[in-house]
């Protein structure tokens, strides 16, 4: 009798902010015919594993349980599907797992090829499973929703943080002029990844500061996001990362009417104000698209943009690896190491 093969993998068996993730056997998964089954060898946290954790956005993702997190993975590929055409068993990969398709804190995770990339060549495995969620995100912002050309002014708050070290260094690549937020000790960092002007967010008020800039990213609370609206020039662009999520966003995902209502409730304030300035408002929640990454790994080859890594947890210290992110203090990315 041939037994199936097993793998180790971290699950949720239901929302929460204190629980912890257990580390339990699970069946390893077989690859459908357009899927790539990779043998993770690193995955990354994000702020988005902690929200799912706790359930924060259970309306708009509501997945089943047992649920394995993780949405950023580095690894080989061992198997591929009868119709997969652009991998082969061996090939060293990096992916941003596609909604309802997660499970990046486990030893193997099935792939529809879509959302593959090759690795880049000159990172290692870890610095790979930084990049994914981040990067597309920035992407997704600068280039694809703003459109943003050399010579803007670009306000990036929270330079420090995973999507900020990314956006800093796209935003300069493009020619873009950048501000950020910080605290002191991390004004080294965000200098060496490009940034033209950087703000103490403990001490000083960016408002004060900052003016006529063309795009913001948003990425930090209300407050914040009302302040932003106020430093951009008529016609510029605030492209939120943390809400509030508009009604452009619930068509996109296809909510029914009333998620569709309260969504366009949520952010009818901030809606609003931004018309009464002129200002294009919008939400932006990152799609996994394996196209982008690999058009991001040019870049990292081309020591355009470089990982930014805090620190890397082993495979057993996954949760201790959470509570981290959860912290706010990392610089950078997170990692954990699986293989």
């Amino acid at each position: 009798m041939v037994q199936n093969k097993t793998m180790k993998a971290f699950t949720l068996q239901r929302y929460s902010k204190t629980d912890k993730l257990k580390l339990v056997e699970f069946p390893e998964p077989s690859p459908q015919e357009n899927e790539v089954l990779v043998e993770i060898h690193s995955a990354s946290v994000n702020q988005l594993d902690s929200k799912l954790k706790s359930g924060e956005f259970k309306m708009i993702l509501p997945y089943k349980f047992p649920l394995i997190l993780g949405h950023d993975i580095a690894g080989i590929v061992k198997k591929i599907g009868s119709k997969v055409q652009n991998f082969k068993v061996g090939d060293e990969v990096f992916s941003r797992l596609p909604d309802f398709h997660i499970g990046a804190f486990a030893e193997y995770v099935t792939i529809n090829e879509n959302f593959v990339a090759l690795k880049p060549k000159n990172i290692s495995m870890e610095e790979a499973a930084s990049i994914p969620l981040v990067a597309l995100t920035v992407w997704q912002a600068l280039i694809e929703k703003a459109n943003l050309k050399k010579g803007q002014k670009v306000f990036v708050q929270a330079g420090s943080g995973g999507v900020g070290t990314i956006a800093i260094q796209l935003a300069k690549h493009l020619g873009a002029f950048v501000a950020t937020t910080t605290s002191e000790k991390n004004f080294d960092l965000v200098k060496r990844l490009g940034a033209d002007v950087i703000i103490d967010y403990k001490t000083q008020d960016f408002e004060n500061i900052l003016t006529s800039y063309d795009l913001v990213l948003n990425s930090q609370n209300q407050e914040t996001l009302e302040k932003s609206l106020r430093i951009l020039k008529a016609g510029g662009k605030l492209i939120s990362i943390s809400g509030p999520p508009d009604p452009a966003f619930a068509k996109e995902i296809g909510l029914n009417f009333f998620l569709k209502l309260i969504i366009s409730l949520l952010s009818r304030k901030t809606r609003k104000e931004a018309k009464k300035q002129n200002i294009d408002y919008s939400f932006l929640f990152m799609q996994a698209n394996g196209k982008q990454l690999s058009k991001i790994r040019k870049l990292i080859e081309a020591d355009i943009i470089k990982p930014t890594i805090d620190k890397i947890f082993p495979f057993e210290q996954t949760n201790d690896a959470i509570n981290y992110v959860e912290s706010g203090q990392a610089k950078g990315k997170v990692v954990i190491k699986i293989k």
